[in-house]
């Protein structure tokens, strides 16, 4: 797994207005330095149009690349830590500069200046 693959996972827990159910997600976290975490930090994807009402999203469009069957959101405000184990098959990968930009919504999000 490396930043940007775009993976099915089972969000089964959440309580309120997180994301669940089986969904893409974006692993954000590097392999190199967390292999042997049992959690993995990711971005689950959506297909809800609607939330890209919410700031901290990202639209993602159908490609060769990521695979993804519909226009879909990543939910950057609903960053998670999750357990590996749900992690299951690879579907694709979003591009270098779609990465970098959701690096960018984060670090807006967190209140991180954003630099050139």
């Amino acid at each position: 797994m490396r930043p940007g693959d775009i993976y099915w996972v089972n969000l089964s827990v959440a309580s309120g207005r997180e994301q669940m159910g089986r969904r893409p997600a974006i692993i954000l976290q590097d392999e190199t330095l967390a292999a042997e975490n049992p959690l993995v930090i990711v971005l689950p994807i959506t297909s809800a149009r609607a939330a890209t009402r919410f700031t901290g999203t990202l639209v993602l469009e159908p490609d060769g690349k990521n695979h993804l069957r519909h226009t879909s959101i990543v939910l950057v405000f609903q960053i998670r830590a999750i357990d590996r184990r749900i992690i299951q098959e690879k579907i694709g990968e979003i591009t270098p500069a779609q990465l970098t930009e959701l690096y960018a919504r984060l670090d807006a999000l967190t209140g991180r200046p954003l630099t050139d």
